[in-house]
């Protein structure tokens, strides 16, 4: 049997499960206690949608090293198409949740969707992988990047010190998680903020190249697609290296039950973020090509600072600290999103019974929130990451495609469902098609890292068993289980009820 969600609160304490009925104490004990439901705001509005999208899937990658796709694909024209049609292809995907999000109306977007498609296993299965491996490193990788461009101002002369990387990165991870555990719209408005900023940095990087085009700097664009013959490999890992680079697209429905009108804002968001996206892709690109040849593109490590010394002086040491905000804003968002999975898988009964609970007076998903914090510095201080996420890249596209092709079972599953936005059948046949693709390069390609992958994924089948299915467990398995829940349970109690006390 699945542990099912108790309608409970904790004693004196400020947080309550989630979607429950909890009991706020009466300032004059002789009234009765009114009863109040303690549930996320609908607090994501259209513009919040569109940056927490485009603020999500702009991180540090397009400022620092789009060398992958030119090394693989051969030539700047195939480079520029194959940018294109990943961006393409990723909007196509993003249309298939779209529909999803219209239709099922849940958050936690992977988690949900495989839940009401195919079952708890292969949920839990996502749900696990995503809490103790993936969402960590990935946010420990991005926040290593943020460390390292905004201490590059204060380096310029010397190598900085790997210390202060990981020293500066754990303050900005721990304001992250402060950030979205105090209030959701705070958060928002940051994420905007930190949207417009990737905004103006890919400007500056776009005005220039435009000008130097129209000086007629074109000499590195004729005989477009002469060059080095891509490899029969090449062509599929720049592919796999063009994808990676839009994903993020499926953050906004990580939390559908806080979005303002879903129906419409859900769709309009998805479309509007991956047009600005894929345009400043592409014509990023364009702009460096202008400035610099793809020799001296595959030599850099940074190919934005190399642009910007080359045409704006002293003002590329700005350059920098955009990539540093880009950096905390895809941050800020994948946190801000990722945190509703663990809440609603919660809430499920998939994982502990505490992600469930909501601040009563800052209505935010605390504990699914700092859940992530002592994990992350764990991977930060300690794991190697890149190899980490190596082994469970496949795992995310994986899950991404079982999504999709829910999304085609569904249709025949429940054609009466309300779907008040739909794709045509091809979108999600060759969205689908493309996921899995990207699996079998990843086997073939690197089947010993991909192995290592696929075996942490399946530790998640046992896992289910063990905490979910098995019933009868041992007394001291079943103390030790609470007591871990207890102390977290206690310490959120004492923080938040001086918070009752002021109310």
């Amino acid at each position: 049997m699945f542990r099912k969600p108790v309608l409970s609160t904790i004693p004196n304490g400020s947080s309550f499960q989630g979607q429950s009925i909890g009991r706020l104490p009466s300032l004059d004990s002789k009234e009765p206690t009114q009863e109040e439901k303690v549930v996320l705001k609908k607090k994501v509005t259209f513009l919040r949608g569109v940056s927490i999208i485009i603020g999500t899937i702009i991180g540090a990658g397009i400022f620092i090293s789009p060398k992958g796709i030119l090394k693989n694909t051969g030539s700047v024209g195939m480079s520029l198409i194959l940018w294109t049609v990943c961006g393409i292809l990723s909007l196509f995907g993003a249309l298939c949740y779209a529909e999803l999000g219209t239709c099922i109306k849940k958050s936690g977007g992977h988690y949900a969707y495989i839940l009401e498609a195919f079952g708890p296993l292969p949920a839990f299965v996502r749900v696990w992988v995503e809490l103790l491996i993936i969402r960590p490193a990935a946010t420990a990788v991005i926040s290593l990047a943020f460390g390292r461009y905004i201490l590059e101002p204060f380096f310029i002369q010397c190598e900085i010190p790997d210390l202060a990387i990981k020293l500066i990165t754990a303050v900005g991870i721990t304001v992250v998680m402060v950030l979205n555990s105090m209030s959701v719209s705070w958060s928002a408005r940051i994420q905007i903020f930190l949207t417009f900023c990737k905004l103006v940095a890919i400007l500056i990087i776009i005005v220039p190249g435009v000008m130097q085009l129209i000086k007629g700097e074109t000499q590195h664009f004729k005989d477009a697609f002469a060059g080095n013959d891509a490899s029969v490999m090449g062509l599929p890992l720049a592919f796999y290296s063009g994808m990676y680079a839009y994903s993020g697209w499926f953050y906004l429905n990580f939390v559908t039950e806080e979005v303002e009108n879903p129906e419409k804002n859900i769709p309009l968001a998805i479309c509007v973020s991956m047009v600005i996206v894929t345009v400043g892709y592409v014509l990023t690109n364009v702009a460096y090509f202008t400035t610099i040849s793809p020799e001296e593109l595959l030599n850099s490590k940074a190919v934005a600072v190399t642009f910007a010394e080359r045409l704006m002086g002293n003002f590329s040491l700005a350059v920098p600290i955009f990539v540093a905000l880009s950096c905390f804003g895809s941050m800020n968002g994948g946190i801000f999103a990722v945190s509703r999975m663990f809440y609603v898988a919660s809430r499920e009964g998939h994982l502990p019974e505490i992600l469930s609970m909501i601040h009563v007076r800052k209505h935010t998903p605390l504990p699914a929130v700092i859940v992530l914090h002592p994990l992350t510095m764990i991977m930060l201080f300690t794991g190697d990451l890149y190899s980490l996420l190596n082994f469970l890249s496949f795992a995310r596209w994986l899950f991404i495609g079982l999504v999709v092709i829910g999304l085609i079972y569904l249709r025949y599953k429940r054609p009466d469902m309300p779907r008040p936005f739909k794709v045509p059948l091809f979108i999600p046949a060759l969205f689908s098609f493309t996921c899995l693709f990207m699996v079998a390069l990843s086997l073939y390609s690197d089947p010993v890292n991909t192995g290592i992958g696929f075996a942490i994924t399946l530790t998640g089948v046992p896992a289910y068993y063990l905490f979910i299915i098995w019933d009868k467990k041992p007394r001291w398995f079943r103390r030790l289980l609470g007591k871990s829940t207890l102390m977290w349970d206690s310490s959120l109690s004492l923080r938040t009820s001086q918070s009752l006390l002021v109310m």
